[in-house]
């Protein structure tokens, strides 16, 4: 059975995976009109980069024992993650048309026993990287060389929850846990750094006993660049990546909405940021 290796090549460019991420999220987010599509747009090219190029992982075994792990937080970002995973050939293109509906496997917040691929069930913000602690030290324990990798949000930052994995993480040296910040600056409420001070991030981690990278999230080599240096160090640290990234990305009236931590859209806007997409088709 084929497995996706961080080390194989592939004949579709991370551009064009982050293309198709966007743009499955954006006919999900269509078929309820509203939700977190802001979020799945920016942190698009971070799931094209650890699906297509730094996780191992089989569409047609989500349960293989030899995959790396990929925690999702932050369950309203589910919208991003089933994008991804359909693109990954886990979940069929055609559920699509189901998302957020009763029975679907694709529910508005990420459950994990609802949706094949779907390690956890997210939602309550700042848990995640305590359930990815726990699973880095059961696979380090069973000599298992996966990784585990959880993506969470800046806002996440603000649970003390958070800092105690983070204490964790370094205490046990889990070198095999690999922490994503979606850091797009905004929560319900408005900007992350005006709900709770964070700056700086990468040095706070840093003091920490982490392995510290601060890239744009919405550039696509510095985002590969730097989870290769994360899984190569060499050291026992756990290692964070901090992904600056714009909400709604690739969609320019999108971008410039005031407030996008959760919108709605109307029907002929979904059909404008996919005629916008697909006039602008990469490699």
């Amino acid at each position: 059975m084929p497995d996706h290796s961080p080390h194989a090549g592939s004949n579709v460019s991370l551009a064009r995976r982050a293309w198709a991420i966007r743009r499955h999220a954006l006919r999900m987010g269509a078929v309820q009109g509203q939700g977190y599509i802001g979020q799945a747009l920016g942190v698009a090219d971070v799931l094209a980069v650890s699906y297509f190029h730094a996780t191992s992982y089989r569409p047609d075994d989500p349960e293989w024992e030899g995959r790396d792990r990929f925690y999702l937080s932050i369950g309203h970002y589910a919208i991003a993650l089933y994008a991804a995973m359909i693109e990954a050939g886990i979940l069929p293109e055609d559920e699509i048309e189901t998302y957020g509906m009763d029975d679907s496997r694709m529910p508005m917040s990420g459950m994990a026993s609802y949706t094949p691929g779907m390690e956890i069930t997210g939602g309550s913000l700042g848990h995640g990287l305590g359930i990815a602690v726990g699973a880095a030290m059961g696979l380090k324990r069973k000599g298992n060389p996966a990784f585990v990798y959880n993506l969470m949000s800046d806002g996440e930052l603000g649970e003390g929850s958070t800092w105690e994995a983070v204490m964790s993480a370094a205490q046990h040296k889990l070198s095999n846990l690999i922490c994503v910040v979606d850091f797009n600056n905004q929560q319900a409420d408005g900007p992350s750094r005006d709900a709770l001070a964070t700056t700086p991030e990468a040095p706070k981690w840093q003091a920490f006993g982490w392995h510290a990278q601060e890239v744009d999230g919405n550039d696509l080599d510095a985002v590969r660049q730097a989870f290769d240096t994360a899984r190569a160090h060499d050291g026992p640290e756990p290692r964070v990546v901090i992904c600056n990234t714009k909400m709604c990305k690739g969609i320019p009236f999108l971008e410039t909405r005031e407030k996008t931590h959760f919108i709605r859209v109307e029907p002929e806007e979904w059909a404008k940021a996919l005629a916008h997409l697909d006039q602008e088709v990469p490699a």
